[in-house]
């Protein structure tokens, strides 16, 4: 019923919506596992979680398999609190391989002007709906682990700059930055220095989490989110810590 004694000044806190972005083997699955009370869903490609003595299910296929691995969170009874994704970037293909079957084409490329990739956002918001039922209806949080590549960005108001970007279709990343509640990225530290006429980078191994977009790599968050430090121990115990300082 929608009058004016339907409004409210009540708040209601969800678990996050979080989309974690980095480059290889720098440690996300790490990272996503160590979310309290977590179950992994593996996509076809990925052998990230196979280390990690935690609860995950068997690795998806299909998108079919996705949904059904998702529903059953939903209706089933269980005390998972967060569910991990590992990763979208594998799940991409799925997608795309049941938009062929559908329309009886061969490849994604089939329909030729980029026509096979307008049917992909649909699917994405499926998924993004299936997610946020948990997270109303059984409380759950979600870590989608996503792979990144370089893209040259021309600013019209610099030279160009190479990018980090997620490693998917441009409009599904669309809609997926915008639904996640917040985004991190993942990389291991590198600094410059000159050496006398050429620039040299360093680093020790250490692995760091972005909170916060920058010309060079994604970033960010609403609320809470995008009140955090910028940079952080790539760690889930520290990102947390950070997230209820950020909340006082």
């Amino acid at each position: 019923m929608f009058n004016l004694s339907s409004i409210t000044t009540e708040t209601k806190l969800y678990p996050p919506r979080v989309i974690l972005l980095g480059t290889p083997k720098v440690g996300k699955t790490t990272f996503a596992a160590s979310a309290p009370k977590s179950v992994i869903l593996p996509i076809r490609g990925e052998e990230g979680a196979d280390d990690f003595s935690i609860a995950k299910f068997p690795t998806a296929n299909t998108f079919k398999d996705v949904r059904e691995a998702l529903k059953s969170l939903l209706e089933e009874p269980h005390d998972f609190q967060n569910i991990i994704l590992d990763s979208a970037s594998t799940l991409e293909r799925l997608i795309f391989e049941e938009i062929c079957v559908e329309h009886k084409w061969k490849s994604i490329e089939e329909p030729g002007f980029g026509r096979g990739y307008a049917f992909a956002p649909a699917k994405w918001v499926e998924l993004t709906n299936l997610l946020d039922d948990l997270r109303k209806k059984r409380n759950m949080g979600c870590i989608l682990i996503g792979h990144v590549k370089t893209k040259l960005f021309n600013d019209p108001m610099t030279d160009p700059y190479d990018q980090y970007i997620w490693d998917i279709n441009d409009k599904a990343s669309s809609v997926m930055l915008k639904w996640a509640d917040c985004t991190l990225f993942a990389k291991t530290k590198i600094v410059s220095a000159k050496a006398g006429n050429e620039m040299h980078a360093f680093g020790q191994g250490e692995r760091v989490l972005y909170t916060q977009e920058r010309p060079s790599h994604p970033g960010g968050g609403r609320g809470v989110y995008g009140r955090l430090p910028y940079e952080l121990p790539l760690n889930y115990k520290a990102w947390i810590d950070a997230v209820v300082v950020a909340s006082k």
